[in-house]
């Protein structure tokens, strides 16, 4: 049993062995140069090793705007296992969106790497914090639900608009172009070449559920 604890305790050690941080440029006054301090004196206070420091300067969210490439960089070192522990600032330091933000956080679940957020007191190094990863999976369905909600509510206010939902129609002229060419014996193929359109069209005009 005491060999088993020591092993235990060697494990946690190594853990924290090799910190990752990971600041950005952003608008609540914090600079990049703030925040590595602060998070480098956690880390001395802790008794972790920081290895690398990454940092992002850019605070724009508009789309194609968000680059953000020592984040990819440090991602491309949480996957070739470089990393042990990521410490930043915030989590609106993580992720563009939801979607983002449960992609990485399940990268380094995945990995076995731990992560440090300073201003919400998340630490998953300890039992508590750890359940910020079973939350994932509970993130990711209610991600999924709001999307189908989103869905959902759109299609609803299309039919209640009078839209017509699905591919649109064909003229009435080529309809009656098809039944035209199929009743002189034409193939559901040909017609669909001659006309120019799609064999599924030909099919739904025709009511076919096959070709010929």
């Amino acid at each position: 049993m005491e060999e088993k604890i020591r092993f235990a305790a060697g494990n946690i050690s190594k853990k924290r062995e090799r910190v990752a941080l990971y600041a950005r440029l952003s608008t609540d006054g914090k600079t990049p140069e703030i925040q590595l301090q602060e998070l480098q004196k956690i880390a001395d206070q802790k008794g972790w090793r920081v290895v690398r420091e990454f940092v992002d300067q850019g605070i724009s969210l508009s789309k194609g705007k968000d680059k953000r490439p020592k984040f990819d960089e440090m991602s491309e070192g949480v996957k070739e296992g470089d990393f042990d522990l990521i410490m930043t600032w915030s989590v609106d330091r993580l992720g563009r969106s939801l979607r983002h933000l449960i992609t990485f956080l399940d990268q380094l679940h995945l990995r076995n790497v731990d992560l440090f957020l300073h201003k919400q007191g998340i630490n998953t190094t300890t039992p508590a914090g750890k359940i910020l990863f079973q939350m994932l999976d509970v993130f990711a369905e209610f991600e999924r639900s709001m999307i189908q909600e989103r869905v959902n509510t759109g299609l609803i206010r299309a039919r209640a608009e009078g839209k017509q939902l699905g591919r649109p129609r064909v003229p009435a002229v080529v309809e009656n172009k098809i039944r035209e060419l199929r009743s002189t014996g034409k193939g559901i193929r040909g017609i669909a070449n001659e006309l120019r359109v799609g064999v599924s069209t030909v099919m739904r005009v025709l009511g076919k559920t096959k070709t010929t």
